[in-house]
């Protein structure tokens, strides 16, 4: 069973930056894509960046584009997300997710709370 635990989020100032991990245990992360989302209060889960199994396609959301980075480590069973020039809107809970049957994010782990102030 594949579990995916998220760390790093924490309260910044805007224009500041943040790194999240995310560590997937039961399995190889070499075996799945991965990516990662968010929430906001009173808004429904949005999709920000995606990453491919070898770690060579990477795709992201308009709203990120230019200021976070998605990687991996398969070697150390962990994903990140290299947050830059964060704005208070990016404010929301965030989690990483694995594909590891068919198309769809099936493994989700339980978010970690990033908080951006004005």
């Amino acid at each position: 069973q594949v579990q995916l635990v998220e760390s790093g989020g924490r309260l910044v100032q805007a224009g500041g930056s943040l790194g999240l991990s995310c560590v997937v245990s039961g399995r190889t992360l070499s075996a799945y894509p991965m990516g990662w989302f968010r929430q906001a209060p009173g808004k429904e889960r949005e999709f920000i960046t995606a990453i491919s199994v070898s770690g060579g396609s990477t795709y992201y959301a308009d709203s990120v584009t230019g200021r976070f980075t998605i990687s991996r480590d398969n070697a150390k069973n962990t994903m990140y997300l290299q947050m830059n020039s964060l704005k208070p809107e990016d404010t929301a809970v965030y989690y990483c997710a694995a594909k590891t049957e068919g198309l769809d994010y099936n493994v989700w782990g339980q978010g970690t709370q990033v908080t951006v102030s004005s």
